[in-house]
This record gives structure tokens, sequence and C-alpha cells, in this order.
């Protein structure tokens, strides 16, 4: 949930931080690049030192930097700064996700474990539709610094809660010894596992077609639909409604579909809300609410599929639960990251191209996957 805050409830100040410190749009879209690349770098460690030290010291230990990370990013007074405190937010926002899925495969497995993954994904996406509503109406009243002493509060509550509820899933007889070499050759192990690469690239392209339309929300909403910044939910809303929408479906089918079938159908159905943008896209002129419906779709698709995806990835390594879900996020969120310091200022001006951009990644995505399953 941490992580999706951090994400998006500044995506409305984009333009405030621009006047304020006098840097173009691309410079400040590196502010959400930084972050990504942050999160993406610390996702491969936040799994192996779990697997060493127990879950939750480690998630501790993380809440803790990224409240230091906020209350630098409040504060700073240069473009520079707020650069470095946001890959300080990034390096600690990743531990929630990782060590998330590492518990769920602790505890469970098989259909209850799609079922969790896809409640935990339910979860999760109420703080992205969320987040931006707040952002807007923060940056309105108070300015893009609030939104970042937002975000430390909403940190520090987290650290209260995970403090007296939050148990350790993982006993001491079962952590890996912490050495050095060991966890080098588990990680040289899984990147040249065929089947664990091409799938969490499959995973990583799928998501990153959705991740595209993140990284370009500021530009999406104002600029494509001509929306004031306290707008943002006409995005949103409908992404993370096709998020909880999918995964409340998943969930409750989770004992009777069986996990490829439900993969497969939420391939199809992403592929045809590609289809149906591309469409609307080249023929009308973006505007609410049909530009964004396909991007809901996309979303419930999304939702019907990357659970079952996950833990077909992550069942590959089943001694190694946290090193395998930190290397996946990894990838997923190096390509995000990827997309969104390169690709994203690229289409960001065009619905159109922001369409084609979506459709190329699903089906590179389904490539990857395919190619994945067979070998």
């Amino acid at each position: 949930m941490l992580g999706p805050f951090a994400t998006d409830t500044y995506l409305p100040s984009f333009v405030a931080i621009g006047q304020q410190f006098a840097v173009g749009p691309m410079l400040v879209q590196q502010t959400l690049s930084i972050y990504l690349f942050g999160y993406s770098l610390m996702t491969l460690f936040y799994g192996t030192l779990s697997d060493s030290f127990g879950r939750r010291p480690v998630i501790l230990a993380s809440l803790l930097i990224f409240i230091a990370g906020s209350i630098g990013a409040t504060l700073a007074p240069s473009f520079t700064w707020l650069l470095v405190f946001r890959a300080m937010q990034g390096m600690s926002a990743g531990a929630g996700m990782v060590i998330g899925q590492a518990v769920v495969r602790d505890r469970l497995s098989g259909a209850d474990a799609q079922k969790m993954i896809a409640q935990i994904m339910m979860v999760f996406g109420i703080a992205p539709a969320v987040a931006p509503v707040i952002g807007g109406l923060l940056q309105v009243a108070f300015g893009w610094r609030a939104v970042f002493a937002f975000m430390t509060a909403i940190a520090i509550l987290l650290l209260i809660a995970c403090r007296r509820y939050l148990p350790e899933s993982l006993p001491p007889s079962q952590r890996q010894p912490l050495h050095l070499g060991t966890i080098a050759g588990n990680y040289w192990k899984a990147i040249r596992h065929p089947q664990f690469l091409l799938r969490s690239l499959g995973i990583g392209f799928v998501f990153g077609g959705f991740g595209l339309y993140i990284a370009s929300a500021a530009s999406f909403v104002m600029q494509v639909l001509h929306l004031p910044e306290t707008a943002f939910a006409w995005l949103f809303i409908p992404l993370i409604g096709g998020i909880v929408l999918g995964s409340a479906i998943n969930a409750k089918a989770a004992h009777r579909v069986s996990m490829n079938v439900m993969i497969r159908r939420g391939l199809l159905v992403m592929g045809l809300a590609c289809g149906i943008n591309l469409v609307y896209t080249s023929l009308q002129v973006a505007a609410v609410p049909w530009a964004v419906l396909p991007l809901m779709l996309y979303a419930f698709g999304m939702a019907l599929a990357l659970p079952g995806m996950v833990l077909q990835t992550l069942g590959l390594f089943p001694l190694v639960r946290g090193l395998a879900a930190s290397l996946q996020n990894f990838v997923q969120m190096l390509i995000f990251a990827l997309v969104s310091g390169y690709l994203a200022p690229l289409l960001f001006d065009s619905a159109f191209k922001l369409a084609v951009g979506l459709a190329g990644a699903w089906l590179i995505g389904v490539l990857f996957w395919r190619r994945g399953r067979a070998q």
C-alpha cells in the first residue's frame, strides 16, 4: 500500500514542483523514475534479507527509512535534494510487496495462496485510487510539500500498526544463513533459469502497460483529457476499479477455476482492451468516460491473470521464496522504471501513442509468458 501512495499521491503536483524549482516536465518526470529505479534495485535485497533475518524486522526497518525520506522530501531545499529523497523513498517502499508475497508463500499454497494474492491486490488497489485524489486536494489547499507530509504521516501509522499487529511468518529454523557467496549463487541460478526469467519478463511487460498510464498520468489527465489537477479520479478510479473487481472474482473463483485457465482468460481480456483502446483513440478525440473505459478493462484482465502468473513463477524456487519474490519484483519494477523514464515522455502527449504503447507492452508480455511456459 505504501508503494502506490508514494507513486501516485504527488502526481497532481508535477506542475507545481516544476514551477517551484524552475525545471521542465521532463525533469519533473525523473522524480518518478528515480523513485522506481530505487524501488526496483532494493527489491533484489529485501526478500533475501527477510529469508535470513525474518519478515517482520525487515519490514519495520524499511518503514523507518521511508519516513526519513518522506520528511526529507517535504523539506527539500532544491530539486537535486528532492531527487535524493525520492530515491530514498523508492529504496524503502518496495519491501512491502516483496515480503508480502513471501509471507503468503510461507503460510499458504495452491488455490489458497492464489486467493490471498488476489485479495492483497484488491486491498493494494484502494491506495492508487484514493492517493491522487487526496494529492490533488492537498496540492490545491496547501501546496506540494503537504503531499509529502501526508506520506510521512501514512508511513508513521503503518509503522505503529506493524509493530503492534504484524506477526513473524518465518521461524528461525527455516531461515537461510546470510552467506554472500550462497546468495549470489542463488541469484545466478534464478537468472539462468529460463522459465523464471521469461515468466518474470512476461509479468513485467504486462504490468508495464498499466504502468505506462500511471507514469503518464499528469500529462494524460491535464493535457490530453484537459481536466484540472483535482480530476485525477477520472483515471485512477476506473483503473483501480478494474483491479478490485478482477481481484474479487479471482479470489472467489480460485477453488473452482484452475490457475492456468484464469491466466489465459485474463490475458485475453487485456488483449481485447488493447484493441478497443487502439480503435477508439484512432477515430475519436480522447474524452471521459470513453478514454478510460478500455483501461479499466485492461486492469480487470490484469487482476485475473497476475496472481496466478506470480505464484507459478515463484513456485519454481520453493526453498528461497524471498529471493524469488525479490528478483521477480526487481524485473517488474525495473521495466516500470524504464517505461516511466524513457517511454512515457515519448508517448504521453497523445492518447493514440499511449494506446500503441499499451498494446505493445501486452503483446511482448504474452510472448515472453508463452515462451516461459513452453520451456
